[in-house]
């Protein structure tokens, strides 16, 4: 019998990588997806055509807020595995919106635990909930899973409830329940609000219309930056384990947002120069300013450096990525400029 799984968030980055991860290996998938007024499925259209096709990928309205909206879906599909990879993402929008943050981002995880406790599937459903490593926040680096908490904004606050709930429903009601905590994963799927595809959106415009500016916040910030691909791999490998645990997926490698403009720039094949400091620091090309900083871009609480050591998913998913920062650059600037070129 093929394995069914159950994919909260499937419209976003990883939710695409992962159905399409999970249909290769022959699993049936089930989508759920927020509704809207707009068809945000472009990420997995390539899967998902219509529901009078045949297909192992199928989508439903769901909402990480509707308790009922949770428990209904489980209860109609009663999967093997759940990925809770809904939220609300953005570090910055956090800020904004933190309730509807906690709500979704910390209270889904909650609500989907318990429904699988109340429909008595505890003893069938495998659960991954997919962490952050923002939750380090100001923890000195490197961070393993031994590492101390030190969330800087409400997002981070939130995924941290939600990975301590899954523990606590893992001890207290011997639920397989994993927790994720993954560091800073792109991908040409990633949305154009995050730093790194808004950088190669519009350095590729640049360099096809020769116009255009980006601005940006905090250039010296650094991350540990995968590709999503690889990284879906690894939540899949956790819910195929004997044991449920907790695993932190990073490349073990740091770079600065300046450092990864500059791989983008020497993709695009653009020659700028950098001039002045702090708030001041801008970036030329042919002596006209395509990049600023803008101090609305800067967090309230800075997350200055994260990295990460993936040594025990190493040793025990046998997970290593395949892709290094240079190649995670190519593919988004690949698939850009076949997008603005269409």
């Amino acid at each position: 019998m093929k394995k069914i799984a159950l994919i909260f968030g499937a419209t976003g980055q990883d939710g695409a990588y992962l159905a399409k991860l999970l249909l290769k290996k022959n699993y049936i998938v089930h989508g759920v997806k927020r509704r809207s007024s707009s068809f945000n499925t472009h990420r997995i259209d390539d899967i998902y055509s219509d529901i009078h096709k045949k297909t192992n990928f199928y989508l439903h309205y769901g909402d990480l807020t509707d308790s009922l909206s949770v428990l209904k879906i489980i209860k109609k599909i009663k999967p093997n595995e759940i990925y809770n990879l809904g939220a609300q993402s953005h570090v910055g929008v956090s800020f904004e919106v933190p309730e509807y943050t906690a709500n979704v981002d910390g209270l889904g995880a909650l609500r989907i635990l318990d429904a699988i406790l109340t429909l008595g599937l505890k003893n069938k459903i495998k659960f991954y909930q997919a962490g952050t490593s923002e939750m380090f926040g100001a923890s000195k680096p490197p961070q393993s899973e031994k590492t101390n908490f030190y969330p800087r904004s409400p997002y981070a606050a939130a995924k941290l409830y939600a990975h301590w709930i899954t523990v606590n429903y893992r001890e207290a009601y011997n639920i397989f329940a994993c927790n994720g905590i993954l560091f800073n994963h792109e991908s040409p799927l990633r949305g154009e609000t995050f730093v790194t595809k808004k950088i190669v959106s519009e350095l590729c415009k640049i360099s096809l219309f020769g116009k255009g500016k980006l601005f940006l916040g905090n250039l010296y910030s650094k991350r540990d930056w995968g590709h999503a691909e690889d990284y879906v791999e690894a939540m899949w490998k956790m819910l195929q384990q004997k044991k449920p645990d907790d695993y932190v997926i990073a490349s073990g490698k740091q770079y600065s947002v300046k450092y990864f403009i500059s791989l983008v720039c020497k993709e695009l094949r653009l020659q700028i120069n950098w001039k002045g400091q702090g708030l001041n620091e801008k970036a030329y090309l042919n002596k006209k300013n395509i990049i600023s900083i803008d101090k609305r871009y800067f967090r309230p609480t800075e997350v200055d450096s994260l990295l990460g050591n993936s040594k025990k998913a190493s040793k025990v998913l046998k997970w290593t990525p395949k892709n290094d920062i240079n190649s995670l650059v190519k593919d988004m600037v690949s698939e850009e400029m076949k997008f603005l070129n269409a």
